[in-house]
């Protein structure tokens, strides 16, 4: 890599890596809008059930995908020096914790339905909610195992093998959820539950998918895949401020969930939908980020401090410019979106408030992914961890709650508190980005 890089080349190649890592990133979004999509037409009860259950699944799971993503710089800085047998080493430690870590996580995600009917939520809405929750628990593996699969396609520009894959899933998901949520073909209607299954199969394939691509791949002079206690712990050190980084943020979304769902079970739905779109847009931020990621990863491999501050910048304005355009959409045509998820006239007049917030929080939600990402890709994950701890905690919760409750605002008072907080942790995590490209950065290993 040379730092002679032109600006337009930057772009050009984070683009071509961000698109299929977009709709990779995307993939387990869409499925979940898919299956709002089919629950919503069961009722507002199913609708904020089901979403409820998956923000709580999401809470939990999303702990074990940052620290397997504590694969990502190690395996993209291993590339940027040259060294392919030590990025396919990584992938087989990276593997050996993403099972250790969904078999852990499991505890929880059994247990936290219980704790669910301790809440002021209609047990309507709790019972549909535990249902989709222990329906889901085995998808944890296979979604752990796919973060280490694509931390590895990424480094190695594998990263278009993930692009058929996840249309074909989705594609997939949405037949499994029309028969196994209404019925059909001798399958009796299973409801809410239904929508977990198919996203399990459809999990399970796409890892059966991604594994078969990687063994096509030959490597010389691979590496032992036995787990080796110095590379998991490197893993561990730096994936680990990653996970608490991601669930501090999911849990906010979780407890405003929650919140959202004791107003009743149509501001719930509401309030399900707004974030169901949400969720997917962020994806492309997402993936935008991990693509500057894996680029400044590249860049600290090669020893060049100039293309790591370029790759990161470059990243940040290419995914602000779109979740721009995104916050567009959601400002200007609320009413169609909140019509594709439920026909319920409730629901909808509902919804049509929230996406004025979610339009704002569009942009500071993409700013955030994308700090963390490069900076993930320099290898500081721990500020990531402190900033989410201070913006969300400190400020956005309290607001939320103040503005929800304290005002009678509702949950459009949740969600402005929502975009107080992740603004906050916006600029801070873009602040460091500025300090620490200004001078060398150090490889990980």
């Amino acid at each position: 890599m040379s730092s002679r890089t032109p600006l337009r080349e930057e772009f050009k190649k984070l683009i071509l890596l961000a698109i299929p890592l977009s709709i990779a990133q995307g993939g387990n979004a869409l499925m979940g809008l898919v299956d709002f999509a089919v629950v919503g037409r069961l009722g507002p009860t199913q609708l904020a059930g089901g979403g409820l259950g998956n923000g709580v699944f999401f809470a939990v799971s999303i702990l074990g995908i940052g620290v397997v993503m504590g694969t990502d710089p190690l395996t993209s800085q291993a590339v940027g020096a040259g060294d392919l047998p030590g990025a396919r080493g990584w992938l087989w430690q990276s593997v050996a914790v993403a099972l250790v870590t969904a078999l852990l996580l499991c505890v929880p995600l059994s247990l936290l339905p219980l704790s669910l009917r301790h809440t002021q939520i209609p047990p309507a809405v709790v019972k549909e909610a535990a249902k989709f929750i222990l329906w889901r628990i085995p998808g944890i593996f296979p979604l752990l195992i796919f973060c280490s699969q694509r931390a590895y396609l990424q480094a190695v520009s594998l990263e278009r093998a993930l692009i058929g894959m996840t249309l074909l899933a989705i594609g997939v998901n949405f037949l499994l959820d029309l028969l196994l949520v209404f019925g059909g073909l001798g399958i009796p209607p299973l409801g809410v539950p239904g929508a977990a299954i198919a996203t399990d199969l459809c999990s399970f394939a796409e890892v059966a998918y991604l594994g078969w691509v990687i063994a096509r791949l030959r490597i010389p002079k691979l590496q032992s895949r036995k787990p080796q206690w110095t590379k998991l712990r490197q893993i561990l050190k730096v994936g680990v401020p990653v996970g608490l980084h991601l669930f501090l943020e999911s849990a906010i979304f979780t407890c405003a969930g929650v919140l959202a769902a004791r107003f009743g079970s149509v501001p719930g739905a509401a309030h399900q939908i707004a974030l169901a779109f949400s969720s997917v847009s962020f994806t492309v931020a997402l993936g935008i980020g991990t693509a500057g990621s894996v680029r400044v990863g590249y860049a600290v491999g090669a020893g060049d401090t100039v293309a790591l501050r370029r790759s990161g910048f470059t990243a940040l304005a290419a995914g602000v410019s779109f979740m721009a355009c995104s916050a567009a959409v959601f400002a200007l045509l609320p009413r169609m979106l909140a019509g594709w998820m439920t026909n319920d006239a409730q629901v909808i007049a509902v919804a049509v408030p929230l996406m004025l917030p979610a339009a704002v929080f569009q942009i500071s939600d993409g700013a955030q992914g994308i700090g963390a990402g490069i900076l993930r890709g320099a290898g500081d994950s721990r500020y990531t961890f402190w900033a989410n701890a201070v913006g969300h905690y400190g400020i956005g919760l309290p607001l939320t709650f103040y503005l929800g409750i304290s005002r009678g605002l509702g949950v459009v008072g949740v969600w402005w508190g929502l975009c107080a907080g992740l603004t906050v942790v916006a600029l801070l995590l873009l602040l460091r980005f500025a300090r620490i490209s200004a001078r060398p950065v150090r490889r990980l290993a």
